[in-house]
């Protein structure tokens, strides 16, 4: 039996780590949601009778101080009820209990009983289509607290909330997102970066490395003799962009180098060909370009998977992360795309393109020439 390369051997075990890797923290994930969705639950009940307590019927300066400290007098080595997180629950409850109607989700409400002491018991959350109920109670109480002091629009908390689900985010990357406001960096460009990149933090510079789409003014289909871009060969574009490769990369970002056109790749008894090729400083990766004329099509993706799963086992280097495909083309429907990209276990995304030729006249003559604006870069 031949002998496989080295550096597919390498994949391979890195690949068995990965998985056991996962296994592991997937086991240990499902623990702690039980524990999770426990304290949440006791947090939300809490701040709900404090909020009923404190706010509509007063119970005076200093209360919320004094039930901390009795409360560790009582319950020697109790953790988690300070006066400050007290506070923080009833800011849960009260930032929350909009959705406390029609739900399906258990939460907690204190009920006074005959005897007069209150106790608690469960309610509902609400079951609205958009909110996302099973990440609600995936994410730590630290996590919630921080979100609520950043964001005010309910539907911006639900996307930091799945993504502190789907991405283990540690409360420091939490912040940090939101002070960079992901949420409206994101931007319009359909990819599966945050599903398919390492980290939370590399798959949001990616995001902002690449646009939704590009303007690559120096490629006019009517300088070319055709009458549309359907009939304009991918090369004869490639070719343009090479050209004007200073131009492409201005448009694209400084943090982009180019490699090459025409990229081959000899592995496994075949021969692959990149159209384009860039390494991002920025994101530490390489970068694989393909040039579509017409608009976007499934078949893409699953080509671009492969280039980018021939560049991570022979080309990238070892400190390098992994590469990024990008499929630029004349025109995309992003929420099929978005539908399309997920179950690809490469980094990939869409973007579009316009040339001169599709630009108003009026804003095409107020372009600088070509050759002008060679001489500028």
């Amino acid at each position: 039996m031949e002998k496989e390369p080295e550096k597919i051997l390498e994949t391979k075990y890195n690949q068995a780590v990965q998985t056991i890797k996962t296994a592991i923290l997937q086991s240990q994930y499902q623990a702690i949601k039980l524990i999770n969705k426990e304290q949440l639950t006791l947090y939300y009940g809490i701040g709900r009778y404090i909020s009923q307590n404190s706010r509509i019927v007063f119970w005076g300066t200093g209360a919320v101080a004094y039930i901390s400290n009795r409360l560790q007098i009582e319950l020697p080595g109790l953790r988690g009820f300070s006066e400050r997180n007290l506070k923080n629950m009833r800011t849960f409850y009260e930032e929350w209990q909009l959705l406390e109607n029609n739900s399906a989700v258990t939460v907690a409400e204190l009920n006074e009983e005959v005897t007069g002491i209150p106790q608690i018991r469960q309610l509902q959350l609400p079951n609205f289509n958009s909110f996302p109920i099973e990440e609600f109670f995936q994410i730590g109480f630290t996590h919630h607290t921080a979100i609520l002091s950043q964001v005010k629009n309910i539907e911006e908390r639900c996307f930091y909330i799945k993504i502190c689900a789907t991405e283990l985010l540690k409360v420091d990357t939490l912040k940090k997102l939101m002070k960079e406001d992901l949420y409206h960096k994101q931007g319009s460009l359909p990819n599966n970066f945050m599903a398919k990149l390492s980290s939370a933090e590399l798959a949001q510079r990616a995001i902002m490395a690449f646009k939704d789409e590009y303007i690559l003014d120096f490629i006019n289909v009517e300088e070319l003799g055709a009458r549309d871009l359907e009939d304009v060969d991918e090369r004869i574009v490639e070719n343009k962009i090479v050209q004007n490769i200073k131009s492409f990369i201005m448009t694209f970002g400084r943090d982009f180098s180019f490699i090459g056109n025409q990229f081959r790749i000899e592995a496994l008894g075949h021969t692959h060909i990149i159209d384009l090729l860039f390494f991002n400083r920025e994101l530490s990766s390489l970068v694989a370009i393909e040039l579509k004329t017409g608009p976007f099509k499934v078949a893409y993706l699953g080509q671009l998977n492969m280039y980018l799963r021939l560049l991570d086992d022979f080309v990238r280097k070892p400190n390098e992360n992994p590469s990024i495909g990008i499929i630029l083309c004349k025109s995309a429907d992003k929420a099929y795309v978005e539908y399309a990209v997920r179950d690809y276990d490469k980094p990939m995304g869409v973007s579009t393109y316009k040339t001169a030729s599709d630009m108003p006249e009026r804003l095409r003559n107020a372009l600088p020439d070509i050759e002008e604006l060679k001489k500028l870069l």
